[in-house]
């Protein structure tokens, strides 16, 4: 069996940290190292990290320069010919890394494998499914018109493909993994487990400041793509790939507490999205329910708790 390098960037993960690694132990796929990215914590991270006794793990610490460089640091270290990275508050199933190891074994003329999303709250309850995309092949198309693999703790990747196309954009505040995708599907083909095998967990502690940070990679991000040779004939996507950012931007920031959101951000974000694609006002009952939570947020929680 093959070593597959897990990579995790650690950043006051103290409330969290213990069940993602015990995820990674307990995978059925063994031959692994797992490789901690201490990201300058100042809680008991780095303590909770040293209570296990798996010679298989190993622990990286730094001074905080973001999730990017924690990735990067991390590839540079590690050994395996297959990565895979895992944030330090999600989860994966046991049989993660052996399925996407196995359909990319299936198929080598894939570099990445990826799998379905779950979403889960502070608690590790489902909260939701996320999509459910069967896309393999040449998928830059599909990932021009938003990041379907959804999270950076998805993927299973050839590590010689890494190398050729570079790490992480450190200079990215985010979306970091959509842009890395985006590369890998640039040069090589995907291949999907049709599995819920990643539990994402929602934080509640998103600020606004965080959404317009991520307004600005995203743009960032969709231009360089616009720009690549492979997307010369796809200029038309353009408007809808700017109506689905601005959709997901809507709704996440929506997610956040009540009493820390900024209604304006969701009204600008949903405005852009319906400039970008007025087509979508057709979906009356997913609109009907934005204008909801931004204007009567207080009724949209009285009425979810009757249905």
């Amino acid at each position: 069996m093959q070593l597959i390098s897990v990579i995790i960037p650690a950043f006051n993960g103290e409330k969290t940290i213990f069940y993602t690694i015990e995820s990674i132990i307990n995978q059925t796929y063994k031959n692994l190292e797992i490789i901690v990215v201490n990201d300058g914590s100042t809680d008991s991270t780095l303590e909770i990290v040293k209570r296990f006794s798996d010679c298989r793990l190993h622990i990286l610490s730094y001074s905080q320069t973001g999730v990017a460089a924690s990735r990067n640091r991390g590839l540079n270290k590690a050994n395996g010919k297959f990565v895979s990275f895992i944030d330090a508050d999600d989860l994966w199933t046991p049989e993660k890394l052996e399925d996407q190891f196995k359909v990319l074994q299936e198929h080598p003329q894939a570099a990445v494998a990826y799998s379905w999303t779950d979403y889960i709250d502070g608690e590790g309850k489902f909260v939701k499914s996320g999509q459910r995309v069967t896309a393999t092949g040449d998928v830059y198309n599909q990932l021009l018109l938003g990041n379907f693999l959804e999270n950076g703790s998805n993927p299973l990747i050839r590590r010689e493909a890494m190398d050729t196309v570079g790490g992480f954009d450190e200079s990215l505040a985010a979306t970091q993994d959509w842009d890395m995708w985006l590369r890998l599907a640039a040069c090589y083909e995907f291949v999907v487990v049709p599995k819920a095998q990643i539990s994402y967990r929602i934080s509640a502690n998103s600020m606004s400041a965080n959404f317009l940070r991520q307004e600005a990679a995203s743009l960032q991000v969709m231009e360089r793509a616009f720009s690549h040779e492979k997307a010369q004939s796809l200029q038309h996507l353009k408007k809808y790939t700017m109506a689905n950012m601005y959709q997901y931007l809507t709704f996440k920031s929506l997610e956040v507490p009540l009493e820390k959101q900024q209604r304006w951000i969701s009204i600008r974000f949903l405005w852009n999205c319906i400039m970008c694609n007025p087509s979508l006002l057709r979906h009356k009952k997913i609109f009907a329910i934005a204008v909801l939570k931004i204007l009567v947020p207080r009724l949209y929680n009285h009425i979810k708790q009757l249905l």
